[in-house]
């Protein structure tokens, strides 16, 4: 039964609106002839107020409609006689429920009813989800903040308050590219506002690994999350939703980290084996060159030798990657050589094989390959422990097309490896938590391998997942996306780039200044060495008055000494335009990764060949680096 007040100056048409409502079917709890007794008997809460405009008193009905709105919350549907602009202005401003005029059929009377009561249910209802969303949007533990078409926030909760360190109050109204300031870990350069590339796309839209959030007051913590489009058949605005993971990223280092120093004891065995096989053909091949110093075929012994050396280089340059906390610059390349060399090292001794089937055409990848290296090499230990009887491990790569909602990758071109074992498959309750970080079915093991896995495909921007039947085996998918660049190929031998000019040469290794100072000679410079960074500074201030120097080729690390780090920052400060290459037998470490913005021209990794050197000193000196 719905109850009904009426607010009625004039006591017969409140009579008759009784007794019209009474045959409609609703009951009238009360009948009011001023504005003040209608707000008192509208304290026993009637489900709508019927009310004139007119009203005796100081106080007219679109007053007291006015209060019973705020106050009250209960509907209100006006009847009167008046129907002129300035009326209908006023009674707008109040947001009646309706508006019947004066005379009305009852018909009108019930239509403008019924519609101000189902109006009003609907209006508790979104009030009631909009509460409700509100609280939960404020109570969860991930920022939430909203914006309109604009890019204009409208909403943020706690959570996101905490982490940009903006209140809602502060960023209401507020575009979110100006309190959503977020950019990438490793480059430093701002990121594309999500907003941005809702309004680009259309679709939900992922933050991009290494996210950094800079707060209000300059605090950074590493996000992930994403953001979508808020749709009624058009975009209304977008929704963000991200959380802080810079503990989480920590500990994933770390796990890194343990993980390698575990692995690194199961390929000790073989790197040493490796290692003395090269260093037994270098020594063979020195002896015999010695020995046929005034035959010909001296020159086939000395190739044989840099061969061999090259390759002790790239296995140390291995060891170095797979040791470091700090991952190398990506390249471009083929994945064959990875695949194979990787799968190949990591059976050094067993008596598992594996069989590859990887076309010559597969498609170039851009990444760290050492870490894809230890990847593989993980997977592959894997394999072997699981076939104890020994078997076959089948390593499969192709070239696939990811469609969009096909796998959780942006569409596009992508690398897929299957590695398959035949031996003891993986139960379905562990196969979902094979990437957990410390999850191990092992007796002995730290559960990290495949953790770290996960961590370095996802850090590519790629995909990693398995399968497997307590029958037949496990297979693990590895995704990686494919490069349009070209590959990063090692040159063969050609003629020595030579040139001219005075180099200023700093290195603690004595062998070192001998061995590159003697290869700067071949090529056609004067050389000056320096021990450490305080030579360098006294060399190149003085040479400065006289004849200065071309180049400047300094060692990062100098122990008890001023480095090429400390010693830059300091010529620079003697000539902003000198021109210096970094030496270091650390590729992986930040300044040799970025040595630019360290104020370094160049770069060369030890150990280096003399052709290595002149095309270095070649770029340098005409500024094609």
């Amino acid at each position: 039964m719905v109850d009904i007040l009426v607010v009625e100056d004039e006591s017969i048409v409140a009579k008759d609106i009784q007794k019209r409502l009474e045959n409609l079917g609703y009951t009238v709890s009360a009948v009011a002839s001023t504005g003040k007794e209608a707000l008192e008997k509208v304290a026993d809460s009637p489900d709508l107020v019927l009310m004139d405009i007119v009203l005796r008193g100081g106080m007219d009905g679109i007053e007291a409609a006015e209060i019973i709105r705020t106050q009250f919350g209960i509907p209100v549907v006006y009847v009167t006689a008046y129907a002129d602009e300035k009326t209908l202005d006023r009674a707008k401003i109040t947001e009646p429920y309706g508006y019947v005029l004066k005379p009305f059929e009852d018909r009108e009377l019930h239509t403008a009813i019924e519609i101000a009561l189902y109006k009003h249910k609907m209006e508790k209802k979104v009030r009631e989800s909009e509460q409700w969303l509100a609280t939960t949007l404020k109570s969860i533990g991930e920022g939430v903040i909203a914006t309109d078409t604009g890019g204009q926030i409208t909403f943020m909760n706690a959570a996101a308050e905490t982490l940009t360190g903006w209140t809602q109050k502060e960023a209401a109204g507020a575009l979110l590219k100006d309190v959503f300031c977020i950019i990438d870990d490793k480059t430093r350069h701002v990121c594309e506002n999500p907003f941005d590339r809702i309004l680009k796309t259309g679709k939900i839209v992922d933050l991009d690994n290494n996210t950094v959030l800079i707060a209000k007051n300059g605090t950074e913590s590493i996000i992930a999350g994403c953001s979508a489009p808020i749709r009624d058949g058009i975009i209304l605005g977008t929704v963000l939703v991200f959380k802080d993971i810079t503990e989480q990223r920590k500990m994933e280092q770390e796990l890194l980290r343990t993980q390698k120093l575990e692995s690194l004891g199961i390929l000790a065995g073989g790197v040493a084996h490796d290692f003395n096989n090269i260093l037994t053909a270098i020594l063979g091949n020195a002896n015999l060159a010695r020995m046929y110093a005034a035959q010909d075929n001296v020159t086939e012994k000395l190739t044989k030798i840099e061969k061999m050396s090259l390759q002790a280089k790239d296995l140390t340059q291995q060891l170095l990657t797979f040791s470091q906390g700090e991952a190398p610059c990506k390249k471009t390349v083929s994945l064959k050589d990875v695949i194979e060399d990787s799968a190949s090292f990591a059976l050094r001794g067993s008596n598992v094989r594996c069989s590859f089937f990887v076309p010559d055409d597969l498609w170039l990848v851009s990444v760290n390959a050492g870490q894809i290296s230890q990847v593989i090499n993980n997977i592959i230990m894997n394999a072997d422990q699981a076939m104890p009887e020994g078997g076959v491990i089948t390593v499969r790569a192709e070239n696939v097309i990811i469609e969009e909602n096909v796998l959780p990758l942006n569409p596009g071109e992508y690398v897929k490896i299957a590695i398959t074992d035949q031996g003891v498959g993986i139960p379905k309750a562990h196969l979902q938590r094979v990437f957990d970080p410390y999850f191990t079915t092992k007796q002995k093991g730290s559960g990290l391998g495949l953790s770290i896995c996960y961590s370095i495909v996802k850090n590519h921007d790629g995909h990693i997942t398995a399968e497997s039947d307590l029958e037949a085996g496990t297979t693990f998918y590895i995704y990686l996306p494919a490069s349009q660049e070209k590959e990063e190929k090692r040159e063969k031998p050609e003629e020595l780039l030579r040139g001219g000019g005075r180099i200023l040469l700093m290195d603690d290794e004595e062998s070192i200044l001998e061995a590159a100072g003697e290869a700067l000679q071949c090529l056609g410079y004067t050389v000056v060495s320096a021990r450490d960074g305080k030579e360098v500074l006294e060399h190149y201030e003085n040479a400065l008055k006289k004849e200065p120097f071309d180049v400047v080729i300094m060692d990062l690390t100098v122990p008890g000494g001023m480095g090429g780090e400390k010693a830059i920052q300091e010529l620079k400060k003697i000539d902003s335009s000198v021109r210096a290459i970094v030496s270091s037998g650390y590729s992986n470490d930040p300044i040799v990764a970025h040595y630019r913005e360290y104020g370094f021209c160049g770069v060369v990794i030890k150990p280096y060949t003399v052709k290595e050197l002149g095309e270095v000193l070649h770029k340098v000196l005409h500024d094609t680096f």
